[in-house]
Parts: C-alpha cells; sequence; structure tokens
C-alpha cells in the first residue's frame, strides 16, 4: 500500500482500531522515515497514543520496525489467553463499536468450544458495531445487534461486559468510543462485571505530567449530511470512563486493576516516560 493511501484510510477511518492504526503507521513511517512523517501520521487521529508511543519506539532505531510488529503480535496471543479465560459457558457478553481485540477474545473462546452468545450496539454515527457482529456472525458466535439506545436493555442481561479503549491516562481512566461511560454506568447499576482489553501501549504517558488527553472531535457530516441551517452537530468521538466503573484490565501484562495497570506499564515499558 502507498504511503498516501495509508495516510488517508487512517484519517477518514478504513483502518481504524488504535493497534491497526498503528501497524498501519508502522508500514508508513517504513515508506517515509522522515520526522516530517511522525507529524502528520500523529495529526491524523489525535486521541490515539498507542500511535504516538509506536513511532517513538520505531523512530529510536530501524531495528523496532520489526520490534513494534512483533510486541504487537505477541501481545494479542497473552491477551487473548487471558481474555477468553473470563468467558464462560452460556454467558452473555456484551460489547460496544469495534475493538478487534475483543473480537480476538470472543472468536477464540469459540474455537474453543465455548458456549456463549453476544449482544452488540450499532455505534452511530459509523456503525462500526456492525462490523463486530459481522464478524462474529462469520465465525458461528450467536449476535444480538442492538441499537444504540437500547443499551440498557441489552447490558442488564448479560453476564459481562468487554470494551476495548483508545486511550489510558496516568489516573487510570479509560477513553474509548462514544457511549462508553453510559455502557459502564448501566453495567455497575446492574452489578455486570466490565473488563477493557487492551495493549499496554495505549497508555498516554503526557498524562503524567498534567497534559489533558486531547477528545477527537469528528465532522458533523458524518452524523447528519444535510443538517438544516441553525443545528449544531456534536460528533465527539470518544468519552472518558471513570476508573471506578471498571472492574479490571486485561491486556498482556495480565489482569490488573486499573490503578497496578499503569505501574505494571511504567515498569515493563520505561522509555514510554522518557
Amino acid at each position: 500500500m502507498e504511503f498516501n493511501q495509508i495516510v488517508k484510510d487512517i484519517k477518514e477511518v478504513r483502518i481504524q482500531g488504535a493497534e491497526n492504526i498503528a501497524i498501519a503507521a508502522i508500514k508508513a513511517y517504513h515508506l517515509q522515515p522522515f520526522k516530517k512523517t511522525i507529524s502528520l501520521l500523529e495529526s491524523l487521529r489525535p486521541t490515539e497514543p498507542c500511535l504516538r508511543n509506536t513511532l517513538k519506539f520505531v523512530s529510536k532505531s530501524s531495528k523496532n520496525i520489526t520490534l513494534a510488529l512483533k510486541h504487537f503480535e505477541d501481545s494479542d496471543k497473552k491477551i487473548v489467553e487471558y481474555g477468553t479465560r473470563k468467558i464462560k459457558d452460556n454467558m452473555i457478553i456484551f460489547t460496544h463499536c469495534h475493538s478487534s481485540t475483543v473480537t480476538k477474545i470472543l472468536i477464540a473462546a469459540k474455537k474453543q468450544k465455548k458456549n456463549f452468545q453476544v449482544y452488540n450496539t450499532e455505534t452511530r454515527p459509523l456503525f462500526q458495531g456492525r462490523i463486530t457482529a459481522k464478524e462474529l456472525a462469520a465465525a458461528n458466535i450467536p449476535v444480538t445487534h442492538f441499537v444504540d439506545s437500547a443499551a440498557r436493555l441489552a447490558i442488564k442481561e448479560a453476564d459481562m461486559v468487554l470494551l476495548g479503549a483508545d486511550a489510558i491516562t496516568a489516573e487510570g481512566k479509560i477513553i474509548n468510543k462514544m457511549g462508553s461511560e453510559m455502557i459502564a454506568d448501566i453495567a455497575q447499576r446492574f452489578d455486570v462485571p466490565i473488563y477493557i482489553c487492551t495493549n499496554s501501549w495505549k497508555f498516554d504517558p503526557k498524562t503524567v505530567f498534567g497534559f489533558e488527553e486531547e477528545i477527537e472531535k469528528r465532522f458533523a457530516r458524518e452524523v447528519w449530511k444535510d443538517a438544516p441551517k441553525g443545528v449544531k452537530i456534536n460528533n465527539m468521538a470518544f468519552e472518558i470512563m471513570d476508573h471506578n466503573l471498571i472492574t479490571g484490565i486485561i491486556s498482556e501484562l495480565g489482569v490488573s486493576a486499573p490503578e497496578i495497570f499503569i505501574e505494571e506499564v511504567k515498569h515493563n515499558y520505561p522509555w514510554i516516560l522518557k
């Protein structure tokens, strides 16, 4: 794939999911290994510390390109291993949007002959939830698709919620697709455990030093292409979930509470803070 095509696909969300964006950025940087390339790629999706951390890592040495790709490959295997252990027979699992990490866990659990079903939401305005539903159905996993406003109905019947993440702050706050904190609030009300399934490189080191994670605001036309004059469109792509709503984070470093996860990241990847 050509450099300009990768840039366009990331910007227009044809490449989606934090890890997929980071891997695509590695390939783009390999094609054009310049400082201006890093600035350009980082500007495409502002709420993506995994993208920034990955570019920081690969820019240190050409050898790190291979190491970064191996990191994602090895990490995926560990996250899937830990995540499938949480899935039991006869469970109903709820998920939102499209997390490649979550779908990998669910598909792996199916291959282990576990019997469960999935409830998922459509995820407006780009309907990434439909991608999730298609992938699960193709893997012969029973999936029931809900409109976003029916999330409460779905969650109160679920046994567990699995979500991805786009960023994790130094305070342990999770930033994920719009609607995620609403889902976490509902899950807590009905005592449904909620796990964040994520690669630890989504930790944002800037937040250690008091900076706030930027929340991406996307085009109004994605919500309403021909909105009438006088109608203002708010299309925030992500929202912040309080760490007190989260049961645990499932990463390549294991399963841990948000505050423990932050310490594990600092210990295992000290270069992130430098």
